[in-house]
């Protein structure tokens, strides 16, 4: 389906020259914006919201339904005349390819364009094998994931990717990433960009916290933050409801904070007493093994003579059955935490924390004691609303946010204007 030039007039030569405020006010991303933050709306609802004219939305519009990015939905609630017909923005227009690398895990999704879970793959992996085996290992994922949904490659209209360290978001690239040996500057998009889509690729925090945005407890949230704690220690900042990155992308680094623990330990950054080196997975496995060999716990001793190493799951396992060493561990990792997000609330202010990562499910006692570490350590006006919560999501946060990612790029003013003619932006990798 073409548009025609007359209606459109969002061609790629616009798109370099114009300014982004004035390819915004085009109304084509003011609209589709507005549908798919707010779900099903009428044309009033829209032209009140976008400030669009009654003859621009109408075009803008009728070339959204025949492009297919939008559809005529149900009939709403009459306000004294003919009851509207709603727009819904349509979700399943195109698909995305995401991915959620991790230190010891990979997850790999087809999403709709909304950033619902269609097809999920999960697997333990190793992020220090290097980029080659890891990317590889992902391709053929991605590929069982369009298998297993029937869906052509034609469908896939963007990748987005999240990995466990900085990115420079602009290039897609890794920079000194402490836990990703091999991956420093590794042109990761130009990897994928050989499928002839456009890909995205972000601190996994980053895109964390975007998945909550759209389907976890962050769901209209302004100023938030989510803090992952799993084999590393990361923030995903939301400000005024947009993923605060900083000037080149390492905003939210809080594992590599500085910490008063009473003891030095060198962190796998190189640096000295960082807070990643005491309360990140690692350390409580490496803490738990210490303990063990030492005779301070039988539970761990038992679980290291079975299994050759520990890990944070098996410090909580004991913590569930009494074990004080387990206890203890997990209290002065909520401690540290804590310490380090009091500092947070009191220059931030979020409204909301949430917590997530494989080391939250560690249970009760570590979130109780980061939240009590918080209350009492903030500014009182900081806390008045604050609310601290486990991130409800099971997991998928990565996959959700990195889905929302490629989505909101996908329609973002300074991409759109380049495919929306095309009808496809399949060849704009």
């Amino acid at each position: 389906m073409s548009i025609p030039a007359d209606v459109l007039r969002l061609d790629t030569e616009v798109a370099t020259r114009a300014p982004t405020s004035a390819v915004a006010s085009d109304g084509f991303v003011a609209v589709l914006d507005h549908v798919r933050a707010y779900g099903d709306s009428s044309r009033a609802a829209l032209a009140e919201a976008t400030g669009l004219g009654r003859s621009v939305l109408t075009q803008r519009v009728q070339a959204l339904l025949e492009y297919g990015l939008l559809a005529e939905d149900r009939i709403g609630v009459s306000t004294g005349g003919r009851a509207p017909r709603l727009l819904r923005f349509r979700a399943d227009a195109g698909r995305l390819l995401v991915a959620d690398l991790g230190a010891t895990s990979t997850d790999v999704a087809l999403a709709d364009l909304a950033g619902g879970i269609l097809v999920h793959r999960q697997e333990a992996s190793d992020i220090s094998a290097g980029p080659d085996a890891v990317l590889a290992r992902v391709g053929e994922l991605f590929d069982a994931c369009v298998e297993e949904a029937g869906v052509s490659s034609d469908d896939v209209w963007g990748i987005g990717i999240g990995v466990p360290g900085p990115v420079e978001f602009e290039s897609g690239r890794p920079v000194s990433p402490p836990i990703m040996p091999g991956w420093d500057g590794y042109a990761l998009r130009d990897r994928f960009a050989a499928r002839g889509v456009p890909v995205w690729v972000d601190n996994d925090v980053n895109v964390m916290a975007l998945g909550e945005q759209t389907a976890g407890c962050g769901r209209g949230v302004e100023d938030f933050v989510y803090v992952k704690i799993g084999t590393g220690i990361g923030a995903g900042i939301v400000v005024d409801g947009r993923i605060h990155r900083g000037a080149k992308g390492s905003a939210g680094d809080v594992g590599h904070i500085y910490v008063q623990a009473g003891r030095e330990v060198t962190c796998r950054c190189g640096m000295s007493g960082c807070l990643e080196a005491f309360a990140g997975g690692a350390a409580l496995g490496r803490d738990a093994e210490a303990a063990a060999r030492d005779g301070r716990s039988e539970i761990l001793r038992a679980l290291l003579e079975e299994k050759g190493y520990l890990t944070a799951e098996d410090v909580a396992t004991a913590s569930k059955h009494g074990d004080p060493v387990s206890i203890e561990l997990i209290t002065e990792a909520g401690r540290l935490i804590g310490q380090m997000l009091t500092g947070i609330v009191n220059f931030f202010n979020p409204s909301l924390l949430v917590i997530g990562g494989g080391v939250a499910g560690a249970g009760d006692l570590l979130l109780a004691t980061i939240r009590q570490t918080i209350y009492r350590r903030s500014l009182p006006l900081a806390t008045r609303d604050l609310i601290v919560r486990r991130s409800a999501l099971d997991g998928r946060a990565g996959v959700i946010g990195a889905a929302t990612m490629a989505a909101n790029q996908l329609f973002a003013p300074e991409f759109l204007p380049r495919w929306l003619a095309a009808g496809s932006p399949a060849g704009h990798a």
